[in-house]
């Protein structure tokens, strides 16, 4: 996909970056777990105090693509980065936009001196493992995954 385009993300792509998260959110049947608002996200990527950044796969003016990631601290292993979502829209799914993506999000954490990258896959998202498996990674299956939600 040679007229991809591979870049940091900037604030006017937000609302088409959440239309990918809720599109992976319905893939994953918890479209009814996505409460953050555009303004929100926003405000959370580009405001005061921004958690997150991100990468976006541009094809013909659209975003195709995401990565989304931000900083993890490991008492361990130091400064991680970790990968929240990488979303490619189902239609241009295999044709190498996911690599293009993580790939630039590797680079990202190398060249800003992370100890590595962390990040979390269904058990049951096959096409997902099987690409990550490329990668070498290391499947934990010791750990459970815990959550508190707060209420407002």
């Amino acid at each position: 996909m040679s007229d991809v385009i591979i870049r940091k993300a900037v604030q006017e792509d937000c609302a088409s970056m959440l239309d990918l998260i809720k599109e992976l959110a319905e893939y994953e049947k918890a479209l009814h777990e996505v409460t953050v608002t555009l303004d929100q996200f926003t405000e959370d990527g580009f405001g005061k105090s921004p958690v997150w950044g991100a990468f976006v796969a541009e094809l013909n003016g659209g975003i195709v693509g995401i990565s989304l990631y931000y900083d993890r601290y490991s008492t361990w292993k130091g400064r991680r980065l970790y990968l929240e979502d990488l979303v490619v829209t189902e239609k241009m799914r295999g044709k190498q936009i996911g690599k293009l993506l993580f790939d630039a999000t590797l680079e990202h954490g190398k060249s800003n001196e992370y100890s590595g990258m962390v990040f979390q896959v269904l058990n049951w998202n096959e096409p997902a493992i099987n690409f990550y498996k490329k990668y070498s990674p290391k499947f934990d299956d010791e750990w459970l995954n815990v959550s508190i939600e707060f209420k407002n």
